[in-house]
């Protein structure tokens, strides 16, 4: 193992899935100074930790071990850059996990671009007892809607559909970080980070 290149390989990763140091080191039970040292590459995680750190960053323990990801790596293709399109005829939603060109109604789609939503734009969440139960205090009125909620993973998907003047209730098995990513029809396409507390 090269300590410098797998120690920015470490740091790229982890950037990519926007966790701080001190996240990163609370999810495999470290310090944030042992995440700091090992990006520096003044150090290495212990071989006991590779199998958890390569979990959390959505890798595997080679690719920690060599420091870098080959071109087959980079192209399996993580499941949180899935693509979202929505039809403004009909409210189709489609999605692609690499470039698409997809029509709906006779009309091309232009792919969703996700901002990162405020604190108080955010979806609440809440735990309760293994699983989590989203709400939201957005409105739902026919003018003015959240047309879907997805959660999203590196390797999973599941989307709730949801309707005017309903409001979002939306119960999620609790069982590895992912992102709550949503449609409004007026606010567009907005996400936040979803991780479950380490107990």
């Amino acid at each position: 193992m090269d300590q410098v290149k797998t120690g920015e390989l470490i740091r790229r990763l982890r950037t990519e899935r926007e966790l701080t140091q001190k996240q990163l080191a609370e999810q495999i039970s470290v310090s944030d100074k042992a995440v700091s040292k090992w990006e520096r590459g003044i150090g290495c995680p212990d071989i006991s930790l590779l199998t958890e750190l390569a979990r959390a960053l959505g890798t595997d323990v080679q690719v920690l071990l060599s420091g870098q990801i080959c071109k087959n790596e980079k192209e399996k293709g993580d499941m949180k850059k899935l693509d979202f399109y929505v039809c403004k005829e009909c409210g189709n939603m489609v999605t692609s996990t690499s470039e698409a060109q997809i029509s709906c109604c006779g009309s091309p789609l232009t792919q969703l671009t996700p901002r990162k939503a405020e604190e108080n734009e955010q979806l609440q969440v809440e735990d309760i007892g293994g699983e989590w139960y989203i709400t939201s205090a957005h409105e739902m009125t026919k003018e003015h809607f959240i047309s879907f909620v997805a959660y999203v993973t590196d390797s999973s998907l599941m989307m709730f559909k949801q309707y005017p003047e309903w409001p979002v209730n939306i119960t999620l098995p609790m069982y590895r970080s992912g992102r709550l990513v949503w449609y409004c029809n007026k606010c567009g396409m907005l996400f936040q980070e979803l991780r479950p507390k380490r107990r």
